[in-house]
């Protein structure tokens, strides 16, 4: 990628890499490691084994809504960030929705990153006020007979929402049901 093709955010970033490589106060070896991990060894794709492991295995879906941290722990999924994990299940009924009202609290090693939506001021204030008009943002309309909970994050307790597992997926494997879980559907603002 040539310099000419990249964002103004991405030329951004590269002249406040290169200020803080050339001031000493970054090694490049250790950012090039982190930005690794994050864009290879945590992400979606672990939350979306969790929860494909729920949707075919009734014991492990009992210990994860029971304490998630544990249950997630099981599938080698641990780490910053990911402590104190609580599952919150949807429904026919009940519709999960994941906020931090505060600041951007996420569960970094179950999602990888947090999306820029995630930590914007107008969705963490209008989710709470207003969570059916966020979901319809998202593309997501449930009936009036379906109620929505809003869950708020915190340093001490983040949520990972198990989605409703998709009709006529009955039969497939783990690693199918994985393939089709989406982090908002983990964070409540997508269906799958």
């Amino acid at each position: 990628m040539t310099h000419s093709d990249l964002s103004p955010v991405q030329v951004r970033v590269r002249a406040l890499e290169s200020a803080l490589v050339a001031g000493g106060h970054v090694d490049p070896a250790a950012l090039d490691a982190l930005v690794e991990t994050y864009e290879t060894q945590v992400g979606p794709h672990l939350g979306a084994r969790v929860v494909a492991r729920a949707w075919v295995d009734e014991a492990y879906r009992a210990r994860l809504l029971a304490d998630a941290t544990p249950a997630i722990a099981e599938l080698g999924i641990s780490g910053r960030q990911g402590e104190h994990m609580v599952a919150v299940e949807n429904t026919a009924k009940v519709h999960n929705v994941v906020v931090c009202t505060l600041c951007s609290c996420y569960p970094w090693s179950v999602l990888g990153l947090p999306p820029v939506w995630y930590k914007s001021a107008p969705y963490r204030s209008r989710v709470v006020a207003d969570p059916r008009g966020v979901l319809a943002d998202f593309g997501v309309t449930l009936g009036d007979d379906v109620s929505v909970r809003v869950w708020d994050s915190t340093a001490e307790v983040r949520y990972l929402v198990l989605p409703l597992r998709p009709a006529g997926s009955d039969g497939w494997s783990e690693e199918e049901l994985a393939a089709v879980v989406t982090r908002d559907s983990m964070i409540g603002v997508g269906t799958l």
